[in-house]
This record gives structure tokens, C-alpha cells and sequence, in this order.
């Protein structure tokens, strides 16, 4: 998985709500990070952070101290509840021979046999949370759904990823193809309706 770096400096005004008022007015926003030798207080840019949170990408954070740079994850993130904007984040700090849990996007790959013939395509799992080694895990889950008919679902138990667990519900549906009222009789291999293939091309 990618790492992106994320500049940040250490606090000493923990609990002050007058010295994280002012860091806020700064643009800056109190964080901390936990999970390794120490516990570490700091803040980070307002819009560097806001930036990696408005994607559907997932990363590891390199946290860059200046004299030091601290991999981690993002565990949370408390928003204000009327201008949304973020007010504090908590970090854990990854090592290499720690198992990390993580949400990773879900990336579908080509176009159905099923879509061809008129069915709708739906997508119930956009993330899938997997837990592994941080150099198992992977950027995105990517499926193949070329060969799907309507009336046909992946579930989680039929994804394997090597070296990785998943946490999800085993059960949980990812994807299906669902019938519709254009949908071609019989959706047979060789039976992809013209009509339908000319429009996904």
C-alpha cells in the first residue's frame, strides 16, 4: 500500500481548550498518536489533511517530525457538527511486524455478461476491512466481474487474498446483477444483446 507524508509538529498545550482554539484559528488541527513506545501530541495542516480524507484512495501516513517520521494510520476523526470541518485526529502508529486493519476500496473490473443483456449492476460493498501485515496489504480489492449473468452475486467469501483476513461478514454481498425490464431471456453466454453491447462500448 502507498504512503503519503503528512508535516506535523509537536504540542505541548494538551488540554487547553484556549490553546487548541487558537491552533484551530491557525488552520492547524490537534492530533495525536498512539500504539508505539509513546503517546504524542501534535497538530497538522488543515487543508494537507482535509485533501487525503476527500479521496476514496486509502494510505499509510508517514507523519514527518523533522527529525523523525512516524508511519501510521488514521483511526479517527472528530468533525464539527455544523461546519463539518475536522477538529481533532487520532493516529496509530504502524510497524512492520504489527497487523494493521483497514478499510480498502473495492475496484471492479470489467463489464458483466449480465449488464450486456439489460441487467442492472449493484454495488453493496464499496470497502472491504482487511487485516494484515503492512507490507500485505493491498492498495484496492480488484474483482473481475466480466463473467457475471444476472441472477449472479460475489460475496466475501468467495474473495482470497493471500496473507490478508478479512473481517467482513463472509456472508456479505459485494456486488450482483440484478434482472431489469429490458433484461434479455436466457442471458446466455453468446447471447449478449447488440443493442445493449454497442451502448457499453
Amino acid at each position: 500500500m502507498k504512503s503519503v507524508q503528512l508535516e506535523a509538529t509537536s504540542r505541548g498545550e494538551v488540554r487547553k481548550k484556549a490553546a487548541l482554539k487558537s491552533l484551530r484559528k491557525e488552520g492547524r488541527i490537534p492530533a495525536i498518536i498512539y500504539g508505539g513506545k509513546e503517546i504524542v501530541n501534535f497538530h497538522v495542516d488543515n487543508i494537507a489533511f482535509t485533501k487525503l480524507i476527500e479521496t476514496n484512495e486509502v494510505y499509510f501516513i508517514d507523519l514527518n517530525f523533522g527529525d523523525k517520521t512516524t508511519k501510521s494510520v488514521i483511526k479517527d476523526v472528530q468533525f464539527h457538527p455544523v461546519t463539518d470541518h475536522p477538529l481533532h485526529i487520532d493516529f496509530m502508529e504502524v510497524t512492520a511486524d504489527k497487523p494493521v486493519t483497514m478499510g480498502v476500496p473495492v475496484e471492479f473490473i470489467g463489464t458483466s455478461k449480465g449488464v450486456l443483456n439489460g441487467g442492472k449492476r449493484r454495488e453493496k460493498l464499496r470497502k472491504m476491512v482487511l487485516k494484515a501485515l503492512p507490507a500485505d496489504l493491498p492498495q484496492t480489492v480488484s474483482i473481475d466481474i466480466s463473467e457475471m449473468k444476472i441472477g449472479d452475486s460475489i460475496k466475501v467469501k468467495d474473495i482470497s487474498l493471500d496473507k490478508v483476513e478479512c473481517l467482513d461478514n463472509e456472508n456479505s454481498v459485494i456486488i450482483a446483477i440484478k434482472t431489469s425490464r429490458v433484461a434479455v431471456a436466457g442471458d446466455d453466454d453468446d447471447d449478449v444483446a447488440p443493442e445493449a453491447e454497442a451502448a457499453a462500448e
